[in-house]
């Protein structure tokens, strides 16, 4: 008979925290789906004529939303142009979230123990099998870049095993969950959730979504989760109970209930966003330029007046506070 593991106190805070009598979850109206979809229909409508005004598009074409291009929009909107302009390519850093979540996934099922280079090493192997861009970039890495992705990766997994108790499949655990919502056949919001546990029963609520990060905490994380929440709320009617960003190198917890109120202002940042980023793409009106811990890695740094001053002051605020 398998022994129940002995949970350490940041594991003990994860189940506090994810965790509810089935007396406290909230009930939401079962119209709430249908309301947050016409208040999206109703906020994008006026903007279906820009779709076809964008630069390198065709008419008739889509336009993708994500989380994190309405962060960055609603951010700098310059490093948000500079951003676009580059083709996507995966690259160390990206990857190592994507093996990371493959192994947590794996580790579910689990039959041996929980090694993390391990479980690291079959996510890749499992990953490099595809026939997807990630599959073609594991066939085709050097062996520094490997090491590489297989170091931090395991970092990831470790921390992750650690702060997190084992996720049993009763919780119906659930790693990069795929959350996509269609507005007027051309506006498609979609994302990938870092971890779901739970299921809604009815119209109470039961589902807890978790989006795992690293470095230091900041209140704009919570918007990844929220966009997420409304895309799953619209999906199936009963939103998720709590959102939970947590920061595996502190062991520490963003928490915060979902509320009707939360989802509807989602609604109008997905709306303002999409608005910035068609004017944008569509030239009729110059980006603008915000300051923030991004600037140390925009594409644009060196040419930013406005960033290269952010980045000087804040190089002079360190060096008083380190003496």
């Amino acid at each position: 008979m398998e022994t129940e593991q002995e949970l350490n106190p940041a594991q003990q805070e994860v189940l506090t925290e994810l965790g509810a009598p089935k007396e406290q979850r909230p009930r939401f109206d079962a119209m709430l789906r249908h309301e947050l979809q016409r208040a999206l229909e109703d906020g994008l409508e006026p903007m279906l004529p820009m779709l076809d005004l964008r630069k390198g598009e065709k008419p008739g074409d889509s336009m993708f939303v994500s989380k994190y291009a309405l962060g960055q929009v609603l951010g700098c909107e310059r490093k948000f142009v500079a951003e676009q302009a580059e083709p996507f390519g995966w690259k160390v850093p990206i990857a190592r979230g994507t093996i990371a979540h493959k192994a947590i996934e794996l580790s579910v099922h689990w039959r041996r123990e929980l090694d993390p280079m391990t479980l690291v090493d079959e996510a890749m192997a499992r990953r490099g099998e595809g026939i997807d861009p990630l599959a073609d970039w594991l066939q085709t890495i050097s062996e520094t870049e490997r090491a590489e992705l297989r170091g931090t990766t395991n970092d990831l997994v470790l921390k992750f095993l650690e702060c997190f108790p084992p996720l049993k499949p009763a919780w119906y655990p659930s790693t990069e969950t795929s959350l996509r919502v269609e507005i007027h056949d051309r506006f498609v919001l979609s994302g990938r959730c870092d971890l779901s546990i739970g299921v809604a029963e009815g119209d109470r609520a039961g589902k807890v979504l978790v989006d795992l990060k690293t470095g230091k905490t900041s209140i704009h994380h919570r918007d990844d989760l929220r966009f997420y929440a409304l895309l799953d709320a619209i999906r199936i009617g009963t939103p998720p109970r709590r959102l939970a960003t947590y920061y595996l190198d502190q062991g520490r917890f963003q928490v915060e209930d979902v509320t009707e109120n939360l989802l509807l202002s989602t609604v109008a940042r997905v709306v303002d966003g999409v608005e910035r980023m068609l004017m944008l793409s569509s030239g009729q009106r110059d980006a603008t330029t915000a300051t923030g811990p991004a600037c140390r890695w925009c594409p644009v740094r060196h040419d930013c007046d406005v960033g290269k001053r952010h980045l000087a002051d804040d190089e002079d605020t360190a060096l008083g506070a380190s003496w």
